[in-house]
């Protein structure tokens, strides 16, 4: 007797291995992979061009291994009850699989789907895989959500360790209908000279995302709790951007870490805090499933009354990495660059903007979620209010990184700045997070004038500074 076929809905989970889904629905059948682009769905956040440019290349990668095994990746554009109900029907499917995701939009789609699915009499099955542990599983003593990022990982460690799908052959639909629509029709891919540099550094896809944790592994693992800090060193997984169209799951990083560091008293430390980046990811998740308007509204209701008072200009000189503040400026530029910027230097670029500047952390939120590679809106949401002091368990108030000092600590030679500002490139390292204070000659033997080929600082650090507690304690004081 034929058996009878089924559907596999990819969406943020774009790999073959460790996704239960998957492998439920090979057990059941013949699997049919399918990809839905929903440009007209009435979530705010699509995709931004960084983003797109990887969801292009990574839908490529995975086709092509889909093939490789004797499956094939029907991609199509519209709604995913309409494209998914159409879809079974005609190749015969009972039953849809997928993912379970967690944005604010992903609950109705999910609804939408399984009742287009009921309607016909066919089913929806969803399953975890792309967070270590379900937001309903962690929770406090009160049965709350927890606010505060520290209990909330001492909690999850006290649980069952994720565990990996289960392997076995996957089997594919053989059939010749369900032509779809190409790739290039989806219009995701980018043409501007931003992006023809992006291919220089990143390879979207299952197979990039395993080579990047085993690189980790055998040269920056040993030594991460330092090196994880300072810019110009190649001490961090640059997984973000996998994790964030699961091409590779979260639970194989997990364990791929623990294992690596089994045995090794030399590496668990290191690991012990690789593993804590991957529950800030988690906790990020979780806090956006149980506060959906985390990406619009303050988590803390007072700071909707905060003096926001930062003008046009400004923000487009932080955009441009023209602030004047080399190491800010040095940040602005890798990202648009590369779509990635270093985490210590995310904090100082962000931090510069709210507290500096006095600009909307929102705004910073979107010109990430554009630009970076890894946006993601959970992620970029909770970092920038953690940032700005106006989310849970944030960085205090009172916290304003001088962009002087932060320079001075984590890149004191200079050396990531002037990769990524190289009108600084000739300038002694004593001077290079602050041109301003080198002297006449030094500056014209580095080739530089200032409010020339480099800006003057933007705003003067400690005006900007007493500016800033002044906002925030009226704040505090409303």
């Amino acid at each position: 007797m034929n058996e009878v076929a089924s559907i596999y809905w990819f969406r943020s989970d774009l790999r073959l291995t460790d996704l239960p889904g998957l492998s439920a629905a090979s057990a059941a059948g013949p699997v049919l992979a399918c990809y839905v682009f929903d440009e007209l769905s009435d979530d705010a956040w699509t995709l931004g061009s960084a983003s797109r440019w990887w969801l292009h290349r990574s839908l490529s990668a995975l086709g092509s291994e889909l093939q490789k095994r004797g499956g094939k990746l029907i991609l199509a554009q519209g709604r995913p009850e309409a494209v998914l109900t159409q879809l079974a029907c005609e190749i015969g499917a009972d039953t849809v699989f997928c993912s379970r995701e967690y944005e604010p939009c992903s609950d109705d789609t999910e609804r939408r789907v399984a009742e287009s699915l009921a309607e016909n009499g066919l089913r929806l099955k969803r399953y975890g895989g792309t967070l270590l542990w379900e937001p309903e599983q962690v929770r406090t003593r009160s049965d709350t959500p927890f606010k505060v990022f520290t209990p909330f990982w001492k909690c999850c460690l006290t649980l069952p360790e994720p565990n990996l799908a289960a392997g076995g052959t996957l089997r594919f639909w053989q059939g010749q209908s369900a032509a779809g629509v190409s790739l290039e029709n989806l219009g995701l891919d980018c043409t501007d000279d931003e992006s023809a540099r992006w291919a220089d550094y990143w390879s979207p896809g299952e197979a990039g995302a395993k080579e990047s944790l085993r690189v980790f592994e055998e040269s920056a693992l040993d030594g991460y709790n330092e090196g994880r800090d300072f810019p110009e060193r190649a001490a961090t997984s640059l997984l973000s951007p996998h994790l964030r169209f699961g091409e590779i799951s979260p639970h194989r990083v997990f364990h791929f870490i623990r294992e690596a560091s089994r045995g090794r008293p030399d590496l668990q430390s290191e690991a012990d805090s690789y593993l804590r980046e991957l529950g800030w990811r988690e906790f990020s998740r979780h806090l956006l499933y149980h506060h959906p308007s985390l990406p619009e509204q303050p988590f803390r209701s007072e700071f909707a009354r905060f003096p926001w008072c930062g003008v046009k200009e400004s923000l487009i000189a932080w955009q441009e990495g023209k602030t004047g503040y080399p190491i800010v400026d040095a940040g602005m530029r890798e990202l648009r660059q590369t779509g990635y910027m270093h985490n210590r230097v995310r904090m100082i670029t962000a931090s510069f903007l709210c507290k500096h500047l006095l600009i909307d952390w929102r705004a910073g939120q979107r010109w990430f979620w554009n630009y970076l590679m890894d946006a993601d809106l959970a992620a970029n949401a909770f970092n920038w209010q953690w940032v700005a002091g106006s989310g849970t368990d944030a960085s205090p108030y009172f916290r304003i990184f001088s962009p002087m000092a932060q320079g001075v600590k984590f890149d004191k030679a200079g050396a990531y700045v002037k990769e990524w500002v190289p009108e600084l490139s000739a300038l002694p390292p004593r001077y290079v997070h602050s041109p301003w204070e080198a002297p006449a000659a030094v500056l014209d033997d580095a080739g530089i004038c200032l409010g020339d080929n480099y800006p003057f600082p933007l705003v003067d650090h400690v005006t900007a500074r007493k500016t800033a507690l002044a906002a925030y304690d009226e704040v505090r004081a409303a």
